[in-house]
């Protein structure tokens, strides 16, 4: 995270290669802080609604969020990505955010309430 500036524009894509990344819309239902990762982040239980269930997630927010006001509120993830061990922690999805001018993440979230497991089109 964090830069000197915006990163290039990606190579030009197939519309099926965006297919191959499944980004759900979840919510929170648990967080805590993770002082156990190398950087500082909180640790996420997001519910995608019944045909994804719960899944984890460590997220670098820190910076613009804090565990308690998190619950309750949606995020988007990419859902099928392999999970990845965060030290004692099984990261299973990858909770998506935008740099905010400091580089600091701002998460990606509906600007309306919508079901849990929505995939993003």
């Amino acid at each position: 995270m964090g830069g000197s500036g915006p990163e290039p524009v990606a190579a030009v894509a197939a519309f099926d290669d965006f297919r191959r990344i499944d980004v759900r819309v979840g919510t929170v239902v648990k967080a805590d802080p993770f002082p156990d990762a190398r950087k500082p982040a909180i640790k996420l239980v997001i519910d995608f609604g019944p045909e994804i269930g719960r899944k984890t997630s460590s997220a670098q927010i820190t910076r613009h969020y804090d565990p308690a006001g998190l619950v309750g509120r949606q995020v988007c993830a990419v859902v099928n990505f392999e999970p990845r061990q965060i030290g004692p922690f099984m990261s299973e999805v990858l909770t998506l955010g935008l740099p905010d001018a400091d580089g600091e993440v701002v998460l990606a979230v509906p600007t309306r309430a919508v079901p849990n497991g929505g995939r993003l089109f």
